[in-house]
């Protein structure tokens, strides 16, 4: 189970969950339409929570990865020093 995050951070994000909860809500969200026990209105609320959650957690990875170029620095000759992620 994830850790509870200080209060000052909730406020600091506007209470956005962190990209670990929002895996975790994902993952709890595919768990429950794979089961296929839910009406469709409730499964079509729960695909769409999710499609939101996939949204803002791509978001906050897109973020971790433009501050770790920028804090990557420049080099010499001023120019930005940067690693492509994934490559």
């Amino acid at each position: 189970m994830a850790a509870e995050r200080p209060e000052r951070d909730r406020e600091a994000d506007g209470g956005a969950p962190t990209f670990e909860e929002a895996a975790e809500r994902l993952a709890a969200i595919v768990r429950e339409l794979e089961d296929g026990e839910l009406p469709l209105e409730e499964s079509l609320r729960l695909f769409e929570e999710g499609v939101r959650v996939a949204r803002d957690a791509q978001a906050r990875l897109d973020a971790a990865e433009k501050r770790v170029e920028e804090l990557l620095g420049v080099d010499a000759d001023g120019q930005a020093r940067t690693a492509p992620f994934g490559d």
